[in-house]
């Protein structure tokens, strides 16, 4: 069920975004506690703000009254994914090549499923990550299948 419910809110959801310029960054359901949540990610290039969220969720509610796919109870949040936004596919990799990532793989390459570093490029879906050991700076190539999840990350440096 919580496949079908998140796909139906992304066809739900996108005609909004485009009319408003917005991009469609994640969407989860799931159960916190006793409670379930139904949250949407939006994003543009300079940041949304707590308008932009609330008129998404108040046509997205209003579409959702409409089909009422989720028999229960539940609550519907829209937000900005934040500075760890997740990059859920090809394309988000490519747009935030230069940028600091975190990814978790499928399985170890070079021994580790987990790297952090800057993503130097992402040609022919292949991920290259420049990260530090102690004093060593190294790099890695990940082909995008390895992937099992990506994030942009904060550095303090």
């Amino acid at each position: 069920m919580g496949e079908n419910v998140i796909r139906l809110t992304e066809e739900l959801v996108q005609p909004v975004l485009e009319d408003m310029n917005l991009e469609l960054v994640d969407v989860e359901f799931k159960k916190e506690g006793k409670n379930w949540f139904l949250r949407v990610f939006v994003d543009k290039e300079n940041g949304v703000d707590i308008e932009e969220c609330g008129y998404v969720s108040e046509q997205l509610s209003e579409k959702l009254d409409d089909v009422d796919p989720i028999e229960f109870p539940y609550f519907l949040e829209v937000a900005s994914p934040g500075a760890e936004r997740p990059l859920k596919n090809k394309e988000a990799l490519q747009k935030h090549v230069g940028r600091r990532v975190h990814v978790k793989l499928y399985e170890p390459i070079d021994g580790d499923k987990e790297y952090e570093g800057d993503l130097k490029s992402f040609d022919n879906d292949v991920a290259e990550i420049e990260f530090r050991i102690k004093t060593k700076t190294k790099t890695v190539e990940i082909p995008y299948d390895k992937i099992a999840k990506a994030r942009l990350a904060v550095s303090f440096n």
